[in-house]
């Protein structure tokens, strides 16, 4: 913001003293060039688009900041909740592409970002929208039945490495995304192959598992929490570099902060998923600046942390150059991901790009 130049008291005062009217014009003008010019905020209700299905854990994170924004009127407009899953959720992060200066549309993004346009050959990438935040990093949970005879990660590395190829079977949410990169790290790991069943997403991908279905998966936290509390799913492992940082038990005898980490059994496996907000190419530092503001007070509610607690959440917060340089990295990171695991769709000169399930994570 300009602010006017300063001007002496005493000369400030010989030019107005004996002119009331003109003093006060000039006193309002100076005021109206002081104060900071009226903020953005949003005339109509904002779109937050989910690019997956009902149920997984982007949804359930989407629809709880809708909730909180409302019950503490954090905002004028209210937040609708769009799921567009199509297409592994290039459906979703073509939409946002296409409402180039719509201010009033913002997406939650996960490793979908990333991996749905490499498998699909869609024409998009992180910078075709505006980055606004990153709210926390998802973690991934490896699961089992609680009556499976798995007892630990190393009883089900054991198993892959010595039960005939292809025997085990793994569930997870659509194809060539997150769960079935993680899929092919453990096939690396345990020198064999799994039989991956691909399902709809979180919700569905957590009853297959309850219904034995699968041996096992590789669910998001929040997706299999109540399950587990209910004693029906039993997590063996957590694909991060460190345990979870959540003493406050989940079952009676077990928290997340009991978990150990895959890494430390044999199973050398890391894997974090970012929850982010993106706004619509062409916003403005304003309207970034306002859902950046509005976020922040989204985190700072005792809801929020109570949210994070329940899906074990890494709890890191990133914007600007920061957010922009780890968003550089975790795209390289996955291209060498997707074209290791062979999941990278045909340059569009030599084959007609590829489809996947709809994303539901």
């Amino acid at each position: 913001m300009t602010h006017p130049a300063p001007y002496p008291h005493t000369t400030m005062a010989s030019r107005t003293f004996g002119r009331p009217a003109q003093a006060l014009a000039l006193a309002a003008a100076l005021l109206c060039a002081a104060s900071p010019a009226a903020a953005w905020e949003p005339t109509q209700p904002v779109e937050l688009v989910v690019p997956a299905g009902t149920g997984g854990g982007a949804d359930q994170m989407a629809r709880f900041i809708q909730k909180v924004v409302a019950e503490h009127k954090l905002m004028r407009q209210p937040i609708n909740v769009v799921n567009k899953s199509g297409n592994s959720g290039v459906e979703g992060l073509m939409h946002m592409k296409a409402a180039r200066g719509d201010p009033h549309k913002l997406v939650i993004t996960l490793s979908n970002l990333f991996t749905a346009p490499l498998a699909t050959g869609a024409d998009f990438g992180w910078r075709d929208i505006t980055p606004v935040q990153m709210l926390a990093l998802d973690q991934f949970v490896l699961w089992v039945h609680a009556e499976s005879r798995f007892r630990s990660a190393k009883d089900l590395l054991d198993a892959m490495r010595t039960e005939p190829s292809g025997s085990l079977k793994i569930g997870g949410t659509g194809s060539r995304q997150e769960d079935q990169l993680i899929s092919v790290l453990l096939e690396t790991a345990g020198s064999t192959r799994l039989s991956y069943v691909p399902l709809k997403g979180g919700g569905d991908v957590a009853k297959a598992l309850a219904a034995r279905e699968v041996d096992m998966t590789v669910n998001n936290p929040i997706e299999a929490e109540a399950l587990w509390r209910q004693g029906v799913l039993r997590p063996l492992c957590v694909f991060d570099g460190k345990a979870l940082a959540y003493p406050a038990k989940v079952t009676a005898s077990q928290a997340w902060a009991d978990l150990p980490t895959c890494m430390s059994l044999g199973v050398p496996v890391q894997y974090l998923m970012m929850r982010g907000i993106f706004t619509t190419p062409g916003a403005t530092p304003a309207q970034v600046a306002y859902y950046a503001d509005l976020l922040d007070k989204v985190r700072a509610l005792p809801e929020w942390k109570a949210f994070m607690a329940r899906g074990a959440f890494n709890a890191t917060a990133m914007q600007g150059a920061s957010f922009d340089s780890w968003l550089d990295k975790t795209d390289s990171f996955h291209r060498v991901l997707m074209r290791e695991a062979k999941f990278k769709a045909p340059s569009p000169s030599s084959a007609a790009p590829a489809t996947a399930a709809p994303a539901k994570k």
